[in-house]
């Protein structure tokens, strides 16, 4: 009996306090004072900056090519994972061998540049750093087809490269819509085959500021977005700071960090049905399991918003190392229910498109440079501020399974009060331009009519009260 009404006590006491802390956070600050044009390159900013764009070619080189083979040839012996294990410690060895064998003997180097060369590539200096970008027009020549920009941001440990399967599909014509896509999909600065920074602070904040400004360099004033992980972040403090240049904003990894949200997460664990859906309960709640699923797959994150540089050592002198360290991650985050297999969930995804995903990042050396944003990501007092602060851009978003983090529209419309579509998947996985690429399409196409309907009732409303 004494149980029971502890129990209770503390179930009041814990929903009281939820509820008085959402009333504590309804004040929104104020936009904090950004500068718009920070210098991110090496030295002091030059009286002249080079504005030019470039046309790139991207190539898998033969020193890299024949250094790469070597060092996955000259590998040491690999620790087998202990008797009855599959993937529950972590990468299994005994399945990675076969993952290099294939890198070593099937991956044709060239074949995949060529296949990533089909698409036109530039780069450009936006605030001191080289930006490479993905700049794909649609090919329609009628005229009542409605060309509009789209702007692709990807996430850790990806590239523009995530998109490739995507983008000859979003710009095609597709049944049913009057408009199709001009894509620009970027690689983050520091990713890819984009420039790094020698500089502190480079945060999403300041990364969305320069695709900002990288979209008005290509001549874009006003433009949509679609995004997913860090790209998300990116994206949704763009939206915050410059409303009145996102026309719409569609993301695969929706967010919100607003303390207000996060009540309503704790209040949820005591009366879940007053949170989400019952379909979806389970991704939530229990709150112990999902702390718990939280607590094994976060040693990564941790380690690089803590001591990204240290890590980076092993990962930029061993491609075994870098690639059972990318594949186990990218495998949880398609199936994170999948660790009794040798594969830890990376089956959901095409090999090759995994290994051009490493062997990018060793090529290019960025692992370091990539995985800094997890320490400037938990850092810097504007972070903070525009997480609390909403934004009127019109959003939507997509729900996979196995996404890292999964919110229902309640928590999601405090940050993003025009949540004018969402939806939710019982497959698929963070990946999903990769993983699920029909689907995601679709949404994007489905999401964009809605945030041309949401724009016409508006104008429409303000015809009306004008007059």
């Amino acid at each position: 009996m004494l149980h029971k009404i502890m129990s209770s006590v503390v179930a009041v006491v814990a929903i009281g306090s939820g509820v008085l802390l959402m009333y504590a956070v309804q004040v929104i600050p104020d936009k904090p004072n950004l500068d718009f044009q920070r210098w991110w390159g090496i030295g002091p900013r030059p009286r002249q900056e080079d504005t030019s764009v470039r046309t790139f070619h991207l190539d898998f080189n033969d020193t890299m090519v024949l250094d790469l083979k070597q060092r996955l040839r000259n590998r040491r012996p690999l620790t087998k994972p202990l008797e009855g294990v599959q993937s529950e410690y972590g990468m299994n060895t005994v399945y990675l061998e076969t993952i290099i064998t294939h890198w070593l003997e099937r991956y044709d180097f060239k074949k995949r540049a060529q296949l990533l060369n089909r698409f036109s590539h530039y780069k450009t200096r936006i605030q001191g750093l080289d930006l490479h970008f993905i700049w794909e027009k649609p090919k329609i020549k009628d005229p009542n087809v409605k060309v509009l920009p789209l702007l692709m941001l990807h996430g850790w440990p990806s590239s523009s490269k995530e998109f490739v399967r995507v983008i000859p599909m979003l710009t095609s014509q597709k049944d049913g819509y009057d408009f199709v896509y001009e894509v620009v999909a970027v690689d983050l600065p520091g990713f890819g085959f984009s420039e790094g920074t020698n500089k502190r602070g480079l945060n999403p904040v300041q990364i969305g500021i320069m695709m900002r400004n990288l979209m008005k360099r290509l001549g874009f004033q006003k433009y949509y977005i679609q995004a997913g992980d860090w790209g998300s972040q990116c994206a949704t403090h763009m939206a915050t700071i410059f409303p009145d240049e996102i026309l719409g904003f569609h993301t695969n990894m929706p967010l919100s960090s607003k303390r207000k949200s996060f009540a309503k997460f704790v209040i949820g664990a005591f009366f879940p049905r007053l949170v989400v859906n019952a379909e979806y309960q389970d991704r939530l709640y229990p709150m112990l399991g999902l702390l718990s699923y939280i607590m094994r797959e976060s040693g990564y994150f941790h380690m690089q918003a803590t001591k990204p540089d240290t890590i980076g050592v092993a990962l930029t002198d061993s491609p075994v190392g870098l690639a059972a360290y990318i594949i186990e991650k990218m495998g949880i985050c398609s199936n994170r229910d999948q660790l009794d297999t040798p594969h830890t969930g990376i089956e959901n995804l095409n090999l090759d498109d995994v290994l051009d995903t490493i062997t990018i990042a060793w090529a290019n050396n960025c692992i370091v440079t990539s995985s800094r944003i997890y320490y400037e990501g938990m850092r810097g007092y504007e972070i903070n501020i525009l997480h609390e602060i909403p934004t009127p851009v019109p959003t939507a978003v997509v729900n996979f399974k196995y996404e890292v983090l999964y919110q229902p529209d309640c928590m999601l419309r405090d940050k993003f009060p025009n949540l004018v579509r969402s939806s939710t998947f019982s497959v698929g996985g963070h990946f999903a331009a990769l993983q699920t690429p029909h689907m995601l399409v679709e949404e994007v196409f489905a999401s964009t009519k809605a945030f041309l309907d949401f724009h016409s009732k508006n104008k429409n409303r303000n015809t009306k009260s004008s007059s």
